[in-house]
């Protein structure tokens, strides 16, 4: 039988062979823009992790004319509200794109603030053709804001990020660990049960 092709929204390695090692056992092709020699570079200037998520599938889907899923994701301190969130990648940016430091800014934003409860959100969109209605599915791993980073596993915040599943720092977590309760894990999962549902 013949692959599916479905475009991934994003050139990043680790995330593309993600979604292989998840989709391919279904009978998809996972592809990205790159090895399709295009380029797609919305404004993601959405209000919500679902807005994000489609501005990228619409822009790539409608330039290759395939099935396409994104994801978008963010770290989020319920005792800053929720920042950084959907913001979480521009306020590494503001930082040096320098995540430990980050992560440190977080715990100078949070103060005496004894709440440091936080999560992981991941939301795909997959839109099965430019003119389906896009399908959401979404993700979220518990845990606490770390006072100071603990080890070097994965990437971004993991290290400030100390997972109440796992009951310990998801930077001293081994990769299947941190696969076994991870957001994305978690959406994916979900586009898993829909697309074997099919």
């Amino acid at each position: 039988m013949e692959k599916k092709t479905i475009v991934l929204a994003s050139n990043n390695a680790h995330k593309i062979k993600e979604y292989r090692e998840m989709l391919e056992p279904l009978g998809y092709k996972v592809t990205s823009p790159k090895e399709l020699g295009v380029v797609s570079e919305p404004i993601e200037n959405g209000e919500t992790y679902h807005d994000n998520a489609y501005i990228k599938a619409k822009s790539l889907c409608e330039l290759t004319g395939l099935a396409t899923i994104s994801d978008d994701s963010g770290f989020e301190v319920e005792g800053l509200n929720g920042f950084p969130g959907l913001k979480s990648s521009r306020f590494a940016d503001s930082n040096g794109n320098d995540y430990e430091a980050s992560g440190r800014k977080l715990n100078e934003m949070l103060g005496d603030n004894e709440n440091r409860n936080a999560d992981f959100h991941c939301t795909i969109c997959l839109l099965e053709n430019s003119t389906a209605k896009p399908l959401y599915f979404d993700g979220k791993t518990y845990g606490k804001l770390l006072k100071v980073s603990q080890g070097n596993g994965g990437f971004g915040y993991d290290p400030y990020f100390y997972s109440d599943e796992l009951n310990k720092p998801m930077g001293l977590a081994s990769e299947e660990e941190k696969n076994s309760v991870s957001h994305r894990s978690k959406a994916l999962a979900k586009l898993i049960a829909y697309l074997e549902a099919k």
